[in-house]
């Protein structure tokens, strides 16, 4: 079964630990794209052209760990708004996407660009304070010398990149379901994304 499950959502919003909790729950596999992102950003900074680093992307090029900087989180962002970046790698996505047994992936355009088609949609929100409070504690926790105005300046600005960009902005697909999670726990948030998808679930088989 081909079942694709599309969740965007601005930074540090939560739609990465949504999505993975969600692919575990249904056994789907998991695609985070905002790291084919992070991986051309990266390459960009080490001197190579976007698009060229977007057109000769590899699977060993996706390494988490390398990948979850300030500098990089802030070049992902500078190169997701080239249009011909997007191009690149929107066939890899969408493959992905309709893979045999389901598939989770998690973006800023996945439900509206990558797969409008998809069977669950899912929009997942916070406001800018909730957000640069999750990543200033992330940040500090990891030795990242760095202070909340900094950090809420740094989510204001990406937010105002993602939702302005000419190509493929940041907004919900008008029928996904949206999950603000500014005062949920990450259980409750999970609890809601799973119910969402169980109706779409339960729809695609009627």
């Amino acid at each position: 079964m081909a079942f694709t499950i599309a969740i965007d959502g601005p930074a540090a919003a939560g739609k990465g630990t949504i999505s993975r909790a969600v692919a575990a729950h249904y056994g789907f596999a998991h695609l985070d794209t905002g790291l084919l992102y992070r991986a051309v950003g990266a390459r960009m900074l080490d001197g190579m052209d976007p698009v060229e680093a977007a057109e000769t992307l590899r699977a060993e090029d996706l390494d988490e760990t390398t990948l979850r900087t300030p500098d990089v989180a802030q070049a992902a962002s500078k190169v997701a708004a080239i249009g011909a970046v997007r191009a690149a790698l929107v066939d890899f996505q969408r493959a992905f996407a309709r893979r045999a047994g389901g598939a989770v992936l998690d973006g800023r355009d996945i439900g509206t660009v990558i797969c409008p088609e998809a069977e669950a949609k899912l929009f997942v929100t916070a406001s800018a304070e909730v957000r640069a409070e999750r990543r200033f504690r992330e940040l500090t926790g990891n030795g990242v010398d760095t202070d909340f105005a900094a950090v809420l300046a740094d989510v204001k600005e990406r937010d105002a990149r993602d939702m302005g960009r000419a190509d493929a902005p940041l907004r919900p697909a008008e029928d996904a379901v949206e999950i603000d999670t500014s005062d949920m726990a990450i259980d409750a948030a999970v609890a809601a994304a799973i119910a969402a998808v169980d109706a779409a679930l339960e729809e695609s088989q009627t």
